[in-house]
């Protein structure tokens, strides 16, 4: 096997993208796009890939396989198109888009071209994530009856008004929402199942000069018949660990950032007690509870091999179009509520 990768946007993410793919038997980063030179080649130098400021000739090369787009939320659509367009398989960044209209479009081309498309949702590959998911697929819950996700984290002034399009209505599609608390709330309805009706409320409480949420709540019904509360916050001095609680007539578990802190069902089976005596000893760090670097390349590494495993066997990626449309969807029917102060169910029409 020999994938050349592609990462398209520089931002702060690119870098662990890069060092993820480096570590990646029979991959190689091949080349590096950014509309600005010098933050592409300090992408690109340490991996001994090319640099492309001509996103035509960038797509035009006959060694890239896949394209990891790491652009502004908003424009997604307008870099990926023209890769699958290229017959280049595709992977973007969460979230998917910011509009299901776009993301739709989006699934249908890389559909039409024959080419995969993935959607980073790395959290779900870390231990604890598998553990829960198992938990729940085999019944150990017994009847879910609540299913909480809560992202209390903080961004400082700081952060928005050094510009850029984080904050941005237009390009980021919402705050700490669809920025920061979209991998929660992928894990929640990964593990719960399908979100029917949610009420919410959204607001500005904490800093300035921006046009979208620093702080969100919101109560959810689940298809199964479960109820749960979504709370996403860039507002909460100093920032604490993201937390999923998952709960029902036989059982509960919390999950905090990688680490399982409860886990107790009845009957118990033989490894539970291993298993809180593993997870006793390890404490992840903070993840971007307070700085946005504050993140590990492991989840990205994994959720690549996944993606490669995909392509050769050719089926679809643990994270493809339609499973990145559904955090979407549940983000923008939170946002709908908030704003016509009302219930509003799911699923949603395409806009």
């Amino acid at each position: 096997m020999d994938v050349g990768f592609g990462i398209v946007g520089c931002g702060m993410i690119a870098p662990f993208a890069a060092k993820a793919v480096s570590e990646i038997g029979g991959a190689r980063l091949a080349a590096v796009f950014s509309r600005n030179e010098s933050r592409a080649t300090s992408v690109a130098e340490p991996y001994g890939a090319e640099v492309s400021t001509d996103y035509d000739s960038f797509l035009d090369r006959k060694d890239l396989n896949v394209v990891y787009i790491s652009t502004p939320s908003g424009t997604h659509a307008d870099y990926a198109i023209p890769a699958a367009k290229a017959g280049k398989h595709v992977i973007v960044e969460k979230p998917i888009e910011i509009t299901l209209a776009r993301a739709r479009e989006l699934a249908q081309v890389c559909d039409e071209a024959g080419v995969k498309l993935g959607v980073i949702s790395q959290s779900r590959f870390t231990e604890g994530s598998r553990l829960l998911k198992d938990a729940a697929d085999t019944g150990r819950f017994g009847r879910l009856t609540i299913a909480d996700a809560y992202v209390k984290w903080y961004r400082n002034q700081a952060y928005y008004d050094k510009g850029g399009w984080k904050g941005t209505r237009a390009l980021d599609g919402g705050g700490a929402l669809i920025n920061q608390s979209i991998h929660a709330i992928d894990l929640l309805q990964w593990f719960v199942g399908p979100v029917r009706e949610v009420t919410a409320f959204c607001d500005t409480l904490a800093h300035e000069r921006v046009d979208v949420e620093d702080t969100a709540a919101a109560a959810v019904r689940f298809s199964n018949g479960a109820l749960g509360v979504i709370i996403g916050a860039t507002s909460v001095y100093p920032g604490f660990r993201k937390r999923i609680e998952i709960s029902g007539t036989k059982g509960s578990a919390i999950l905090e950032e990688e680490d399982i802190t409860f886990w107790r069902f009845d009957p118990p089976a033989p490894t539970d007690d291993e298993l809180r005596a593993r997870f006793a000893k390890r404490r992840s760090a903070q993840g971007g509870s307070a700085d946005p670097a504050g993140i590990s390349h492991v989840g990205h590494r994994k959720q690549f091999e996944d993606f490669l495993a995909a392509v050769a066997e050719d089926r679809p990626p643990l994270v493809d179009a339609e499973e990145g449309i559904k955090s979407l969807e549940i983000i923008l029917a939170i946002y709908a509520s908030s704003a016509e102060r009302r219930p509003v169910a799911l699923p949603l029409e395409a806009g």
